[in-house]
């Protein structure tokens, strides 16, 4: 890996490359440059995850100049498919380093915090939602406990935005969780469950069931869930699985006249 991203700053492929590196005894994301070779080796892989294909964007939305790499597993290349559908970056403008994340003979555990199954209390799964439960499972249970276990879980809410500052796929200079005449202001907790389906409307054909948010949620809302089930949503309906390619998605028209790219591509 080291000698991979050595050679795409040397050969001038990329002119910075995003990874991860130990500091104050943390793994966290850190751009490396041709400048500091030697300072690749401290480059390192692990169960962390933050996402680097949006902070790709958002450097380039400032130096659109600049050629960037990024360490990746199938989480960012789907980020990165999502991103450049909805004009976000240029197709090529960021190049990866895929790196495996999933489970192996050789390898106990999954390389990924996502792919980890998480532990809950005894209160949670008796009254609240199980986060490991799949969404046919949860629609088995009657609508009136359905109704009941997910307004448990969204009265949790802290609204700290932390689901949306993560996620790699929320791109909008103006965010509807912060318009007053949608989302009210001030209160805690937040107006339920407006807050949360609102957020689940615009993941739609655009999570990529990364669980970013889910790991960020200070309280557990099991947010993945939610959003897998309104891909189902647009599975079933359009046929369009979010992220596997750069097929535009069946709403592209829409997105079209309100994405605008952070970043003029090259060549535009």
């Amino acid at each position: 890996m080291h000698e991979k991203v050595l050679n795409l700053l040397e050969t001038g492929k990329v002119d910075i490359f995003l990874g991860y590196k130990m500091m104050a005894g943390h793994p966290l994301p850190h751009a490396f440059g041709r400048h500091n070779p030697v300072e690749v080796q401290e480059m390192i892989l692990g169960p962390a995850r933050y996402p680097l294909e949006k902070l790709a964007v958002e450097i380039l939305a400032a130096r659109p100049d600049l050629k960037i790499g990024i360490l990746a597993r199938d989480c960012n290349r789907r980020a990165l498919n999502v991103l450049t559908v909805h004009q976000q970056v240029a197709p090529g403008q960021v190049q990866v380093l895929e790196v495996s994340c999933c489970p192996s003979p050789l390898q106990r555990h999954a390389d990924c915090s996502s792919l980890e199954a998480k532990e809950f209390g005894a209160g949670k799964k008796e009254i609240g939602i199980d986060n490991n439960l799949t969404p046919d499972r949860l629609e088995a249970m009657e609508p009136t406990e359905r109704f009941s276990r997910w307004m448990y879980e969204f009265q949790k809410c802290l609204k700290c935005y932390g689901c949306r500052d993560i996620c790699p796929v929320c791109f909008c200079r103006e965010c509807s969780l912060e318009h007053e005449d949608l989302i009210g202001t001030g209160d805690l907790p937040p107006e339920v469950p407006i807050f949360h389906l609102v957020r689940a409307v615009h993941m739609a054909g655009r999570c990529i069931d990364c669980g970013l948010c889910e790991d960020a949620c200070p309280v557990d809302i099991p947010l993945r869930l939610l959003y897998r089930k309104v891909n189902e949503l647009v599975a079933d309906l359009f046929d369009y699985k979010t992220g596997l390619s750069l097929e535009q998605p069946p709403f592209s028209l829409l997105f079209d006249k309100t994405a605008q790219p952070a970043a003029a591509p090259h060549g535009a």
